[in-house]
């Protein structure tokens, strides 16, 4: 099999490439997520997930395969970044109360070799139940929201808040598997051996 590189530093992502039960390398892009407000949500995501596994240096002749992801949460169109401070956190989890959002992820899988790229995206809607200011306020305090798009992570204490969900979890948490293994069929790998 084709050595396969995760151009990610994410803990998630890594844990989920682990369930396929594929072994993979880590090697961590040096692309900045680009907020361009001239592209949509899909748009976005596709295009900062191609530009991840570019960033990452290869001779040409290296006979890998290379999977760059960008996962981000959008409400009415507007995209709810990662919290840089507790208010920002604050803000954005007390917008998503109530209310249903759409989680995008760009996938891009990029055969080095041949230089062929595939990049497709995964749309899933997520319905928070209305929150509490107190719980708000002690999810805030786990920690948990620092490192996630729209501060909150669906595989940890952030499950609480999720009334339901229309589409694939995996997505939500950051690396949509399904479309990953199908994408990987396409490009020769098997897992199955």
């Amino acid at each position: 099999m084709k050595r396969i590189i995760l151009a990610s530093n994410s803990p998630r992502r890594q844990e989920l490439l682990k369930l396929l039960g594929v072994k993979f390398e880590i090697q961590v892009s040096s692309w900045k997520e680009m907020d361009q407000s001239n592209l949509t949500p899909r748009e976005l995501c596709c295009y900062n997930a191609k530009e991840k596994g570019r960033a990452i240096l290869l001779s040409p002749d290296e006979d890998c395969i290379v999977i760059g992801c960008d996962t981000i949460v959008v409400l009415n169109n507007y995209i709810l970044g990662k919290p840089k401070t507790e208010e920002d956190a604050r803000k954005m989890l007390s917008i998503l109360s109530g209310k249903a959002h759409i989680v995008y992820s760009g996938l891009s899988v990029r055969d080095n070799k041949i230089q062929q790229e595939i990049t497709e995206y995964v749309k899933t809607t997520v319905k928070f139940r209305d929150l509490s200011s107190m719980e708000i306020d002690s999810y805030i305090s786990t920690g948990e929201p620092f490192d996630k798009a729209g501060s909150y992570g669906i595989q940890g204490k952030g499950a609480l808040f999720v009334e339901y969900i229309n589409g694939c979890y995996y997505n939500v948490v950051g690396l949509p598997l399904v479309t990953l293994y199908k994408i990987l069929l396409k490009t020769g790998i098997n897992i199955w051996g």
